[in-house]
């Protein structure tokens, strides 16, 4: 049997160290890869609930610029109520000789980056706007008092702002009959 001699002690203890700092090493690593990707997942929530917010700041804007489309202001000798066909008429009014803004800018959709399906009806015109995403989302209640219409539906697409005109009850659907946009073809943003 063969014996050992004292100086290939020291070796095979350094061999041992190294050996468990490389381990050690290789544990961190994969503890930093799990903390990363638990923030990774963090970040996405942060920033789809960013997007959550836009969208309801911009779908808000529509609905309201269709709103002041249709409700003509009293003591102006403002037009009467006419079809909106393209969203673009939303930032300069067509039907004055001075400038009526509506909307300031046309908006895309925050969650696609995209165009908005535009919601219209055939005889009124453009009535509201939708997203074109599928996703999920987060906020599903708690909604502003003018947004509860929003509150329990499962997509972003189903997120409908939309003009209801006064004494009309029903949220959002009194009165459209269609989409036009990426469900039903047409026009998408008055640019087509």
């Amino acid at each position: 049997m063969p014996q050992f001699s004292p100086s290939l002690a020291p070796m095979k203890s350094s061999l041992n160290r190294k050996g468990f700092t490389y381990l050690m090493a290789l544990m961190m690593v994969m503890v930093m890869g799990i903390m990363l990707g638990a923030v990774g997942q963090s970040w996405k929530t942060i920033m789809q609930r960013e997007r959550e917010e836009e969208l309801l700041f911009r779908g808000r804007q529509y609905k309201d610029a269709i709103t002041r489309w249709y409700t003509p202001r009293p003591g102006t000798g403002q037009h009467v109520a006419t079809p909106l066909r393209e969203l673009k008429d939303l930032q300069q009014d067509p039907r004055t000789l001075t400038t009526v803004r509506y909307l300031r800018r046309l908006y895309t959709d925050p969650m696609t980056g995209k165009d908005w399906n535009v919601i219209s009806d055939p005889n009124k015109g453009i009535t509201g706007i939708a997203s074109t995403s599928e996703a999920k989302p987060l906020k599903t209640g708690g909604f502003p008092d003018d947004l509860l219409e929003l509150s329990g539906k499962e997509r972003y697409s189903d997120w409908l702002f939309v003009y209801v005109p006064p004494g009309k009850t029903g949220g959002t659907t009194g009165g459209t009959t269609g989409v036009r946009g990426g469900v039903t073809g047409g026009k998408r943003m008055g640019f087509d």
